[in-house]
């Protein structure tokens, strides 16, 4: 059964209001001598007036008498006000509450980002619960608490790299609060080496990219989502377990197919080769390449061979030197490889760099 919501006013009402209303509208009647017919000081009215003393029993019956409202109405009207002081009261006191929880709030999460997308309105009491959600916490103690605690042993930290825990932490939170919203099939390991197939071919053509990736991973059970980065976020890649599938997120830093592959193809590995026993495990990638261990090699690894096979790579090698932009576009078409793709193998792992190239490393 539906009930009616309980709206508490921004102020209760004395019923003194009234008898000041009623003095008002009666020519003959004012204070003093409305005390008279009451039998109380006229400075004892002026307090039930100003809502500084209740209408009692005794006075709602001389009033009925008087003024000729009935002494239910006026007990009626007075019980009403000390029901609305009291939520007034209550809704004052959370109010005052919820604007130092979003002072806390504000010391532990990138506010003007979530406002920037849309997922606040301004709205405190909505805004908090916004937040809980999207830290999966039940209090804001439990948000402080989550923040302290080494949130992000699953990325690799460099030196070299100013990295801001705190928009860290909304980032991957973010990431996974999408993940959850998101639908996909169901996920089979046994289906990668497809999936790698099908993600080539669509790195090659490369028209539509993020879409057609996006497409693709959800048919094969796997999330996929792009998280706008925050400063001091230097992510690539982030992949985890989001309920019963895989999730791949991706800040899309570069608008370059090479590296949007590669990212692709290496958090994949991760799922493929660290994953499967431990859907625990969650890896964020940042930008640096330095200090790897040994999970962040082997998913370097996996992605390197799933974008270009070894077979193909030791022709290059054995065949192929030294290499221009002609060879390798001709390579790339020859073996349905994008040729920015093969252009960022050779720069990882030759002299490469210093040359000018005439590839299109853009993503479409």
């Amino acid at each position: 059964m539906a009930t009616n919501k309980v709206l508490t006013p921004v102020q209760a009402t004395h019923p003194g209001v009234l008898i000041k209303d009623e003095l008002d509208a009666t020519p003959d009647l004012n204070q003093r001598i409305l005390a008279k017919e009451l039998d109380v000081k006229p400075s004892f009215l002026n307090e039930i007036i100003k809502g500084k003393r209740p209408v009692t029993a005794d006075i709602a019956i001389l009033l009925e008498k008087i003024l000729g409202i009935s002494a239910d109405y006026w007990m009626k009207f007075q019980s009403q006000y000390e029901i609305d002081k009291a939520r007034v009261k209550q809704k004052n006191i959370k109010k005052v509450r919820n604007i130092e929880l979003w002072s806390i709030i504000k010391e532990y999460v990138p506010v003007r980002y979530f406002k920037k997308h849309n997922y606040l309105n301004d709205d405190i009491e909505s805004d908090i619960n916004t937040i809980k959600n999207i830290y999966e916490v039940e209090t804001i103690d439990s948000l402080v608490s989550s923040f302290s605690k080494d949130k992000f042993a699953y990325y690799r930290k460099s030196d070299k790299l100013k990295i801001d825990e705190k928009n860290m932490f909304a980032w991957s939170s973010l990431a996974q609060y999408e993940a959850k919203k998101q639908k996909t099939n169901t996920f089979n390991f046994d289906n990668l080496n497809q999936l790698c197939k099908n993600l080539n071919n669509i790195f090659y053509e490369n028209s539509g990219t993020p879409e057609r990736v996006k497409a693709v991973l959800n048919q094969f059970g796997i999330k996929f989502l792009l998280i706008d980065k925050l400063e001091k976020t230097p992510i690539d890649g982030f992949s985890f377990w989001s309920e019963k599938n895989p999730a791949i997120a991706l800040t899309l830093r570069y608008n370059r197919i090479d590296n949007f592959a590669f990212t692709i193809m290496h958090e994949i590995g991760h799922i493929d080769l660290h994953m499967r026993n431990d859907k625990e495990r969650k890896f964020m990638d940042l930008t640096t390449k330095q200090n790897l261990d040994k999970c962040e090699t082997e998913a370097d690894n996996y992605a390197q061979q799933k974008l270009i096979s070894k077979d193909i790579w030791q022709d290059i090698l054995d065949n192929h030197l030294p290499l221009n932009d002609e060879k390798i576009k001709a390579l790339g078409d020859k073996h349905k490889i994008n040729p920015a793709i093969l252009l960022g193998r050779v720069c990882y792992e030759m002299d490469y760099y210093a040359m000018k190239t005439t590839i299109d490393k853009k993503m479409i």
